[in-house]
Parts: C-alpha cells; sequence; structure tokens
C-alpha cells in the first residue's frame, strides 16, 4: 500500500512539474478586466430627452461593475465634490422634484434625468455637467466604499492623468 501511495504522489509531482505556462495563460484564455475611468462633460435638455448616451470602448464585460458620479461641486479647499448615481433631489414637502440615474450595456453607458418637469430644473443642474464612468471588476467593487471617488480611485490604482476623456 505504501509503494502504491509512494508511486502515485511521484507521478503527480512528475504529472504536475511538466506543466509550464508561458505566462500569459490568462490573457490567451480569458480577458483580463481591467478598471478604467472615463469622463465627459454634457447637457441634459429637452432635444436631448433629458439623456446621453456615451458609448464606451473597450466592451463592459458581464463581469464588470459601472459607477456613475456626477461633478456636484468644489470645497474651499479646491477639492472636486463627486456625487454617486442615482442621485434624487426632492421638494420641500418630500415628492420628486428630479433626478439623475443610469444603465449601461457591454458598449455604452446611458446617463438620463428623471422627474415630472424637467425643463423647470435649474440649468445648474442640467447644463455642461461633468461625469466620471468607472467600470472595474464586480469582484473588486465589494470591498471599495462606493460611495467616496476618491476611495475608489485609490482603491483601483487610477490617478487623475490616466481619466480618459470623452468628447461628445
Amino acid at each position: 500500500m505504501k509503494k502504491i501511495i509512494t508511486l502515485l504522489a511521484i507521478a503527480g509531482l512528475l504529472t504536475l512539474q511538466s506543466c509550464t505556462t508561458s505566462g500569459s495563460f490568462e490573457n490567451d484564455l480569458i480577458p483580463v478586466a481591467k478598471s478604467e475611468v472615463f469622463e465627459v462633460t454634457t447637457s441634459f435638455n429637452y432635444t436631448n430627452n433629458y439623456s446621453r448616451l456615451i458609448t464606451l470602448n473597450p466592451p463592459i464585460y458581464s463581469s464588470d461593475i459601472v459607477l456613475v458620479y456626477r461633478l456636484t461641486g468644489i470645497t474651499p479647499q479646491g477639492s472636486d465634490i463627486w456625487k454617486l448615481l442615482p442621485e434624487t433631489h426632492y421638494f420641500a414637502d418630500g415628492t420628486l422634484d428630479f433626478g439623475y440615474d443610469y444603465d449601461y450595456s457591454s458598449t455604452d453607458v446611458s446617463v438620463f434625468m428623471v422627474g415630472n418637469n424637467l425643463q423647470t430644473v435649474s440649468t445648474n443642474y442640467r447644463l455642461n455637467q461633468v461625469l466620471r464612468i468607472v467600470i472595474t471588476p464586480a469582484s473588486f467593487s465589494k470591498a471599495i466604499d462606493k460611495n467616496n471617488i476618491n476611495a475608489v480611485m485609490s482603491a483601483l490604482n487610477v490617478d487623475k492623468n490616466q481619466i480618459q476623456k470623452i468628447d461628445l
């Protein structure tokens, strides 16, 4: 019995030792998702139905998660203030005034406004809106505080010069 176990152990070691990879095994078989950040400035109005379709290249994999942030202001120290979508704004009585939301497919992200009377929303909220789109593998994003864009960028090891600007 000991000889059989020893023989199987040696055969197993030889089999495993003969397996080698070129170092790109993962790249050859499966697309390796990497995090990317895009920035776009857009306006929402009646001519575009208060929505914007943003085409992305490379494709978004089904295992990716997409986060969209809107620049909402600047701190007194000059730092950007970003808010994760969906974002809602309410009237004083608690009813919905307007908001922003998004959805995505494998090739694009659609960002749109929601509300009952969007043409009455202040131009401060409709025109020249700066959006950041973050694409990251879903498994990686579980450990990130998604509400804090600085934490997301830091965890993904992406700095400002790596943000890809999209012109619409």
